[in-house]
């Protein structure tokens, strides 16, 4: 035991100690920020863990029995044109409405089954940038050329 790391040991103790002690539990501020946190996350564990993440689990379950691996390999795989590959990576978000936390489990299915680490990612970024639901509301709410600049700025 060296007396550095003992130190930083006993340092931290006392910080932990500190900020429990004055922790200003009864200011209306301080507690009315510790309910809103958890009454997000009990939104969160109730509507978009439910309604988002586990039909996101369905598709990639649905990709991975329904997508042959081959045509995965042939698309996104190695041995595929790059550009090719990127392509249909940067584009094959357009008919999945997912946000960027849905998009991870398909991007683990589609790498699973043998698809590249650089078309998987641009898959990985550019699915909820791209998808049509999104492009949509920008275009609605921000303008045409807003809406036209996110569609063609996420596939690049």
């Amino acid at each position: 035991m060296s007396i550095k790391t003992e130190t930083k040991k006993f340092l931290l103790i006392i910080a932990v100690f500190l900020g429990m002690y004055f922790l200003p539990i009864g200011i209306a501020r301080f507690d009315n920020a510790v309910i809103q946190s958890l009454l997000l996350a009990k939104w969160y564990a109730r509507e978009h863990f439910l309604l988002c993440l586990i039909p996101a689990f369905f598709i990639a379950g649905a990709i991975s029995v329904f997508v042959s691996q081959a045509s995965v390999m042939k698309y996104l795989g190695a041995g595929a044109n790059k550009f090719l590959a990127y392509g249909v990576a940067s584009i094959s978000g357009t008919i999945l409405a997912v946000c960027s936390c849905t998009v991870l489990p398909l991007f683990a299915g589609i790498y699973k089954m043998g698809a590249g680490l650089g078309p998987a990612t641009a898959f990985l970024y550019s699915g909820p940038a791209i998808n049509v639901l999104a492009i949509i509301l920008t275009a609605r709410l921000l303008g045409f050329q807003l809406g036209l600049a996110r569609a063609v700025g996420a596939i690049h």
